[in-house]
């Protein structure tokens, strides 16, 4: 299982220290966040203090990872979900309280969606597949025209239960299994999240597992149908290694401590 939150990185002895908007700029360039037509408004949703000394990130943008973050002391919270999503809200009830903690601890929110899952270093999919160490790996997972996920072969086969067991170390959650396809995990998709749409195109691909995070009931019949087994390992622990690897690149680039604020959904 996941820690409550991450220690604190260690390096540098001194905390180094990065001007808002260049850091700002240097995400939207790294993570390409004009590259997806993407509602989710990525980039900088809140703008805080000029100056980010440190970092806290989560995989959802909540009251209490909002008020976590600031109590932690950071300047700018680094998030996978963020406030919006290609609809306008009145800033009233839990929006607005949202809001109204960001604002009131001068902290910066940063939201990246699509283009996290997406990224080849540090994108959730790109994590997940290194984790597994898989091979030969191709694009995949189509999203309005962009390939988000990855395909790839496992090093040697697995049974399916041995895959799912693996997933469960990987993650520390207890994987739900669609046995559709074949007995043994050997070519695999990995869409995080949630990407159950993609089993249609894991059977078109040739691939025996989809490996994905939230079931949908309206595609349980599919799994069965187009003979693919499917992995659903939860929408919020397929996204994890996104926002955390991130974040250690930012400690990479600028000297940034940072740290994960861990709260679970269970789905």
């Amino acid at each position: 299982m996941h820690p409550m939150t991450d220690a604190l990185s260690s390096s540098p002895s001194v905390r180094g220290e990065v001007d808002r908007d260049t850091l700002v700029q240097w995400l939207n360039t790294y993570l390409n966040i004009r590259a997806y037509p993407d509602p989710s408004l990525n980039g900088l949703q809140i703008a805080g203090t000029p100056l980010v000394r440190r970092v806290a990130a989560s995989v959802d943008t909540s009251l209490k990872t909002l008020q976590d973050a600031a109590d932690s002391g950071a300047d700018l919270l680094l998030t996978h979900h963020g406030l919006f999503w290609g609809k306008p809200l009145p800033v009233t009830g839990p929006h607005g309280q949202r809001i109204r903690t960001a604002l009131m601890a001068d902290l910066n929110l940063y939201a990246a969606h699509i283009p996290l899952d997406a990224h080849p270093e540090v994108g959730n999919n790109a994590m997940i597949a290194r984790a597994l160490s898989l091979q030969n790996t191709q694009p995949f997972g189509d999203w309005q025209g962009h390939k988000i996920g990855l395909a790839g072969e496992l090093p040697f086969p697995l049974s399916l239960q041995d895959f799912a067991d693996r997933v469960q170390k990987l993650t520390g959650e207890i994987c739900l299994v669609h046995g559709g396809g074949q007995p043994n995990v050997h070519r695999l998709g990995i869409v995080s999240g949630s990407g159950a749409e993609a089993i249609a195109e894991a059977a078109e691909a040739g691939l025996d597992t989809l490996l994905t995070g939230e079931p949908e009931h309206k595609h349980f019949h599919d799994a069965f149908e187009y003979g693919v087994n499917v992995v659903y390992a939860g929408h919020y622990e397929t996204e994890v290694f996104g926002v955390r690897a991130l974040a250690a690149r930012l400690e990479d680039e600028f000297g940034l401590p940072w740290q994960f604020l861990h709260h679970p959904t269970g789905l």
